[in-house]
């Protein structure tokens, strides 16, 4: 069945799902720009890698259940600290593994040259909370900004700290932006909630080359079909991160009119 949304399922921003439909829609993206490009470009599937640990940890920050968990555990150390065993003995303590992440990007580059015409990224939980993961994306996002590539960021993900712009943006659920180099500082930005259809925009090229268009809403729902995560998502419960009310309410009644619930 496909899925019941009419926009982005937020169903799959759940981290058990989100790097696999990380990983699909960068794939879904790179075939699509490629069937409508001339000879004088091409899509490469690039990745970033970074260590995290400690604070940065991909699981500490996410608002599930295992949060839930960490804080118990939080509460069970202290309470051993408090009640301090004997010198004979010893408590269990947690250290910060590090751990290697991997996040995919596109890059359409100019085949005669190898030069980078524009960057296409799709965001990551780590992205948009404190630690190396926004540091590292940051750190590129800046350099990018300072040559004459153009930078496509999409933001499916509800949770964690908008990117920075210089000027106010609009506080809603998704975010598409496109920094075209001849434009900026200027952007377009477009904003949409979970109730709204994604918006379908074109990719920046070189000027005067024929800018192809990308349908992500149809991209998505193929990805959805695809992985068949009709067949893993439960729809009685929350999604993760959780609705706010009213958005909450509106679910329920989607999914029940359409026997989901």
């Amino acid at each position: 069945m496909p899925s019941p949304f009419p926009g982005m399922n937020p169903y799959l921003e759940n981290p058990e799902f989100w790097p696999e439909v990380h990983h699909r829609l960068i794939v879904a993206i790179a075939d699509d720009i490629e069937q409508n490009l001339s000879q004088q470009y091409r899509v490469a599937i690039e990745k970033r890698t970074y260590m995290t640990g400690g604070e940065d940890s991909v699981d500490i920050a996410i608002p599930d259940v295992s949060v839930v968990a960490a804080r118990t555990t939080t509460t069970e150390t202290r309470s051993a600290v408090m009640t301090l065993p004997p010198r004979s003995e010893f408590v269990t303590v947690t250290l910060p593994i590090p751990e290697e992440c991997r996040e995919g990007y596109l890059e359409i580059r100019e085949v005669t040259t190898g030069r980078v015409v524009t960057v296409i990224e799709i965001l990551s939980p780590a992205n948009k909370r404190a630690g190396e993961g926004r540091t590292a994306y940051l750190n590129k996002r800046q350099k990018v900004l300072g040559t004459l590539t153009h930078l496509v960021e999409i933001d499916l993900l509800r949770s964690g700290k908008y990117l920075p712009f210089a000027s106010e943006i609009p506080q809603t659920d998704y975010r598409i932006s496109i920094a075209r180099a001849n434009q900026r500082p200027q952007a377009q930005l477009y904003a949409f909630n979970v109730r709204d259809e994604i918006p379908v925009f074109r990719i920046p090229l070189q000027s005067p080359d024929a800018e192809p268009e990308l349908n992500l809403q149809s991209l998505l729902m193929g990805v959805y079909d695809r992985a068949r995560f009709d067949l893993t998502l439960d729809y009685d419960r929350e999604p993760v991160p959780r609705f706010k009310e009213e958005d909450r309410v509106w679910a329920d009644e989607l999914l029940r009119e359409i026997g989901r619930r």
